[in-house]
């Protein structure tokens, strides 16, 4: 069966769905031609093509299963596993461009411009933040006009939905590359009691800690958790965007100041007094007044992978953010980091959309 891996718009791509998928499958109409309808469920056959259709509230519904001749399908896309607004889409993104900021930015229409170090697409993109983006046309002449002042090519964000005017932009005007496909996961945070442990958050996915008991006790037997206001040079040392070093003015972005308060998170060997996993902590708000930590800037030395120091850190980084008042964790991970989505998802974090970032050439 040929499963189209596209969206509207032209961009390719998005990972081929698999049986229990949340999807959205555009076909065409037999009976009609030229007429396209959408069915929104779950997949519970990939040959035939089956979709058991969603109910109200986005749970999988009790309406007979839909079979769906595949050359009538002109757009199959996997999307989250529950429901997501536009609007829940706009605060995640707003939430995270107040973490990174960039050098400059600067606000057009319903579209927020950020200049950074030139590598990094969080500090240095454009980004539809304002209810209208969805809907109007992408400002790019002011685009095109605000990074050739700071001489850096044009970059647009673009998240599930919210960027669908970009996707059109892109597919119809020449000289655009797109960059990996990003999933953008969430996931609730609940107050911390008084002197409550890195093991007692709650995990709305698990019935049990991530880490069994008796390992947590044995890392935090070895391991003590730093958290700083600014990075040490051990943190610097250890960071890493997509496997490759950054530069020095690159590195420091992550630590200038923001809209709202970081934090820079170091697991420390207390035998060596070795830096062996760090991470960046972020506490920011969306326009419709959520708190969300952002969670950023993982990683483990690789001696030490696979010994659950980067769940441990993670604890720790989320009880960081619910006794700092956040209301809701998210991150950024690229979907071929198929280590970084299991780690996060014994957080308890889950996929809420994806973006990718499309990037000027010419």
């Amino acid at each position: 069966m040929a499963i189209r891996r596209r969206l509207p718009g032209g961009i390719a791509g998005r990972p081929t769905p698999q049986v229990g998928d949340r999807v959205l499958v555009r076909r065409r109409l037999p009976d009609t031609p030229g007429h396209l309808t959408d069915v929104i469920g779950h997949v519970a056959s990939l040959k035939p093509l089956v979709i058991l259709p969603q109910s109200v509230g986005g749970l999988r519904s009790a309406a007979t299963a839909i079979t769906i001749d595949h050359h009538l399908v002109e757009v199959i896309k996997v999307l989250a596993p529950q429901p997501v607004r536009n609007a829940d889409i706009r605060a995640v993104e707003q939430a995270t461009a107040q973490a990174f900021p960039g050098i400059a930015h600067r606000r057009v229409g319903d579209w927020l411009l950020r200049a950074g170090d030139g590598i990094t697409e969080r500090s240095n993109s454009s980004v539809p933040v304002g209810p209208g983006a969805a809907f109007q046309p992408v400002p790019i002449a002011a685009i095109r006009e605000f990074y050739a002042t700071h001489q850096l090519p044009p970059r647009l964000l673009i998240p599930d939905r919210i960027g669908a005017p970009a996707e059109v932009l892109i597919s119809t005007e020449p000289g655009w590359e797109l960059g990996p496909d990003i999933v953008v996961m969430t996931r609730p945070l609940q107050a911390p009691n008084p002197g409550r442990d890195y093991s007692a958050l709650h995990y709305p996915d698990q019935d049990t800690n991530p880490l069994p008991a008796a390992h947590h006790a044995a890392l935090a037997e070895r391991y003590t958790v730093h958290i700083d206001d600014q990075p040490s040079s051990q943190w610097l040392a250890l960071y890493h965007f997509r496997g490759q070093p950054l530069p020095t003015h690159a590195l420091d972005l992550l630590r200038q100041h923001i809209n709202g308060q970081m934090c820079f998170a170091s697991l420390i060997d207390r035998h060596s007094n070795e830096v062996v996993a760090i991470t960046r902590g972020t506490i920011t708000a969306s326009d419709d007044g959520r708190t969300w930590l952002g969670y950023s800037a993982v990683e483990v030395i690789p001696h030490a992978r696979r010994q659950g120091l980067g769940t441990y850190l993670g604890q720790a980084m989320l009880e960081w953010g619910a006794t700092h008042n956040a209301e809701h964790a998210l991150l950024q991970v690229v979907s071929s980091n198929t280590a970084g989505i299991s780690l996060y998802r014994r957080l308890g974090f889950a996929e809420h959309h994806r973006h990718r970032c499309a990037i000027a050439t010419s």
